[in-house]
């Protein structure tokens, strides 16, 4: 089984991807955050950095959110042109900014406007095309007739978000309607949605064997070390807060910013101790840099950190 780091917007970017990577490891693969590109056919300097081969692990796959074949097409040669062999279409997105652009998830509600945005992609791309779904835009209903497109086109792998666009994140995936897919596809598979532990991912691989892979976000934001094979300490833990927070200080253009950041990726990987409401009170009053210094360094030498058969024991999220 591989497994991959899911894209999230504003936390996986190349500074965590690259010292999660150095730190921690057991990633298999690798996901930006959308880019979205317009007519105009430039990379921002953000962009630029996000893509610099120098400024990412080996395993990464830049992701495109994108409904104009044109735009799709010329930002894959850029791409291309930086030595990478596959970029991601976003068709999971469930953002109401996203979809009421007829964007990401958004492209599912039109299944005729998105074949001929396959037609144009696939006979022109100079790089593989995987592909990361929903299983309906509206209703699971969908999702037969949108197997069948997918199936038409030599997509390099299939990550299959088993919920609806409209969902959200809300409830539990529907893997029933995942079953479907591993019973209507040839194509190589990726499973997303509510992975928070060891145990989730094995009773997925074991469920459904024609999975390849596991694309897990906020449960390897939650434990970092989810996936890791080496000793996970509080040394590490410090080491890795002090490493993320001198690149995005250098990076992100300011104390605001970076305190920000911070506290986003720390109240997600607070999951990594047994929980104490004032610690999270605490870090989320940080307003300073010295604050969130002093509040992760609280947590990571005072709480007790959680015993691995925590994170082995199968979690409530997965039906």
């Amino acid at each position: 089984m591989k497994y991959y780091l899911a894209p999230m917007e504003g936390l996986t970017d190349s500074v965590y991807r690259t010292l999660h990577h150095q730190y921690f490891g057991g990633v298999d693969r690798y996901y930006s955050p959308f880019f979205s590109p317009t007519e105009v056919h430039r990379l921002t300097a953000r962009e630029l950095r996000e893509l610099d081969p120098d400024h990412n692990p080996a395993s990464f796959v830049p992701q495109l959110l994108c409904k104009n074949a044109d735009d799709f097409l010329w930002m894959a040669g850029e791409i291309a042109a930086r030595g990478y062999g596959e970029v991601n279409l976003n068709l999971g997105c469930p953002s109401g900014t996203v979809t009421a652009k007829k964007k990401g998830a958004g492209m599912l509600a039109d299944t005729d406007a998105l074949e001929v945005f396959l037609d144009r992609v696939y006979a022109a791309c100079p790089i593989d095309i995987s592909i990361k779904t929903r299983i309906g835009y509206q209703d699971v209903q969908e999702l037969p007739e949108l197997l069948e497109i997918f199936n038409r086109y030599p997509v390099k792998e299939l990550t299959v978000h088993a919920r609806t666009g409209k969902e959200m994140y809300r409830g539990m995936p529907h893997l029933d309607a995942y079953e479907y897919v591993t019973r209507h596809t040839s194509l190589p598979l990726c499973y997303n949605g509510n992975v928070s532990t060891r145990a989730d991912a094995l009773y997925i691989g074991e469920r459904f064997p024609q999975t390849r892979a596991i694309m897990i976000g906020r449960g390897l934001l939650a434990n970092p070390a989810l996936l890791s094979e080496v000793p996970v300490t509080r040394t590490l833990i410090r080491d890795f807060h002090k490493a993320l927070f001198e690149r995005y200080s250098a990076t992100l253009g300011g104390e605001h910013a970076t305190v920000g950041r911070m506290k986003e990726i720390w109240l997600l990987m607070s999951g990594m101790f047994v929980q104490d409401k004032k610690y999270i009170k605490r870090m989320q009053q940080c307003k300073t840099a010295s604050e969130l210094n002093s509040a992760a360094l609280a947590m990571i030498c005072e709480l007790p950190l959680r015993q691995a058969k925590e994170f082995d024991a199968r979690s409530d999220t997965l039906q």
